[in-house]
């Protein structure tokens, strides 16, 4: 078996130096028929390893259940990154940032304020336990020790960045989770990562664990100060930020493979070791980006193409082959034969859908409801009704002088109807928390929609939904009906409900609601969605849940993997949200990321 450890200077693989060359690559952003497909790519690249985040909310979406099966199977993941030659970098968090809803931290057991986020309290560690139990076994019997490829695990991620616990508790925290690790068999090298920042690498780490930074640019000033707080050691970059992520409403980010790649040379040459963030992104399918929020409240998008050097498609990029030269000087990198550098990109399947079938957005949500509404004496959050992820509904009786609608806080947007026609838009983004109200009595009803819960700074584990007050011109609205729905499994859920509707042709507006229509194609090939004049909501490609769509951008298209699609009867379901201009969607030949910042 072999042994990995921190040495004097370098990182040691069984006694040899090894310098670590790896890149983040998350399983949870990448459809499992194609995680063999990007680890080769990454080998081929020049990496000897990749890194992957685990989130927790991921396995653990409601209490009582871990699910390590299909697109959770990180034991499959890590036994294909070992079939492929290369090593692994385990990161479990609890807390993983990540742009992930959450940053990973499941919603239900910060709903609970007696529970210390990112704290040494009791529920908060014996969840952690818990969570540690049903995951780590797996990843200790691939330890490099037991003949598997993972090479160290992390604890916590960026702490020193959060909070403002004093010293002694928070690495009374950070050495709880230590043994909680340890408990669970983990014994390859543990270590933590911070910011190259001087405050936050003194409060983020302890001195018996190998502290790493995270940075994407002047290396030599970085590693200045990561080695005043490790004197000893290998210096490695964790997160080496070879690009950026995308936010609705901005500008859809690019990092330039040239300065990229001088970056990465600069770091190599000093002989630091170094993680990829990210060697290839991938996509926030379904429901599950997360947000960050200082001052404006802003979702992180579908595509996390990141501008990473593996596409969202993973389809190698210019970045990919500069920084595969710059790997090339320093280290051996495999032959590029495979991968075909010089073979040019083929587009993607083009055609367009008409979606003829329909059902109005107030006829579907009874079809959508979890669970029966509840009576509320108050406006309630979505986290009383136990909801950690979508939509809801809520409703509440309208006079004729009520005039406006005011809330003290949405989080995150509703749509606001009156008798199931649209009035507006409370949302959280825009600071619009008012909407006006027509002059006759009748039923309001708010669909809710969660965009992403923060996953970065105070607002971490923050209840969701309406925060209320809720008033109009004359009173103060107490009893609401309110319920969680499952918008995930809508497609299922009202599939009777779209055979029987009325073929509403192809031509023409369309309504808010969901949305059917049949394609052809080619089986197994990627595709790109394009929803030109359609406003916001939601797609499926044969039942699962892509992500979101929104105008308001940056992103234009929508990733279908491959293995989702068949030669014929592909089914797109949309649910649209407002309305659209077109009953037509379209799959275009190649991604559309959006404008961008330069």
């Amino acid at each position: 078996m072999a042994m990995f450890e921190i040495g004097p200077e370098d990182f040691l693989l069984d006694g040899e130096r090894m310098q670590v060359v790896s890149g983040a690559l998350h399983y949870f952003r990448v459809h499992p028929d194609q995680w063999a497909d990007r680890i080769h790519k990454a080998r081929l690249m020049g990496l000897n390893t990749i890194e992957t985040y685990v989130p927790w909310n991921f396995h653990a979406p409601v209490p009582g259940v871990f699910d390590l099966d299909g697109r959770r199977d990180l034991g499959r993941f890590l036994d294909l990154v070992a079939a492929e030659g290369l090593h692994a970098i385990v990161r479990p968090g609890p807390y993983i940032c990540a742009e992930w809803d959450g940053g990973g931290l499941p919603a239900w057991l910060l709903a609970d304020p007696a529970v210390g986020v990112r704290r040494h309290e009791p529920g908060f560690l014996d969840a952690i336990g818990k969570y540690y139990a049903s995951l780590l076994p797996l990843v200790a019997e691939r330890q490099v020790t037991r003949g598997g490829p993972v090479l160290m695990v992390q604890i916590e991620n960026e702490y020193g960045a959060y909070g403002d616990d004093p010293l002694p508790e928070r690495q009374k925290y950070l050495r709880a989770l230590v043994d909680l690790t340890r408990d669970q068999g983990i014994d390859v090298p543990l270590f933590t990562c911070d910011q190259a920042n001087d405050e936050m690498l003194a409060r983020g780490g302890l001195p018996e664990l190998h502290k790493t930074a995270t940075f994407g640019s002047r290396t030599t000033e970085r590693f200045e100060v990561l080695r005043r707080h490790q004197p000893t050691g290998p210096l490695m970059c964790m997160e080496f930020w070879n690009g950026w992520f995308d936010s609705w409403g901005l500008e859809h980010h690019l990092a330039p493979a040239e300065a990229n790649a001088a970056d990465l040379d600069d770091l190599l040459r000093a002989g630091g070791s170094v993680n990829l963030y990210m060697f290839h992104g991938g996509t926030n399918f379904g429901l599950t980006s997360g947000a960050n929020d200082k001052g404006i409240y802003r979702p992180i998008a579908t595509s996390y193409d990141y501008d990473a050097p593996l596409a969202e498609d993973g389809s190698p990029t210019a970045k990919y082959w500069a920084m595969r030269d710059v790997i090339a000087r320093h280290l051996p990198v495999a032959s590029a034969e495979e991968l075909g550098r010089d073979a040019e990109t083929g587009t993607a399947p083009v055609l367009d859908v008409a979606l003829t079938a329909h059902v109005t957005l107030p006829d579907i949500l009874p079809g959508l409801l979890r669970e029966e509404p509840r009576a509320f004496p108050h406006v309630p959050s979505t986290d009383d009704l136990e909801l950690w992820s979508g939509f809801a509904v809520y409703r509440t009786g309208l006079r004729a002088d009520d005039a406006v609608l005011s809330v003290g806080e949405i989080r995150d947007r509703a749509v606001v109807l009156v008798d199931g026609e649209q009035v507006g838009v409370l949302d959280r983004g825009s600071h619009t928390f008012a909407v006006a109200l027509p002059a006759r009595a009748g039923e309001l009803t708010l669909l809710v929609e969660d965009q992403g819960r923060v996953n970065y700074g105070p607002r971490i584990g923050e209840p969701k939904g309406i925060i209320g007050p809720v008033r109009t011109a004359v009173r103060t609205l107490d009893e609401w009906q309110a319920a969680a729905l499952r918008v995930e499994d809508a497609p299922e859920l009202l599939r009777a409900a779209l055979d029987a509707a009325t073929d509403g042709g192809a031509d023409g507006a369309a309504v808010a609601g969901l949305h059917r229509g049949t394609f052809d194609s080619v089986a197994g090939a990627d595709h790109f969605l394009r929803l030109d004049g359609w406003t916001k909501g939601l797609a499926w490609v044969n039942g699962e849940l892509l992500g979101r769509y929104w105008s308001l951008g940056p992103t234009h298209t929508l990733y279908v993997p491959g293995p989702l699609v068949r030669k014929q009867g592909n089914e797109l379901v949309l649910l649209e949200l407002h309305g659209a201009a077109t009953r037509r969607a379209s799959f275009v030949g190649a991604p559309d990321l959006g404008v961008t910042e330069q």
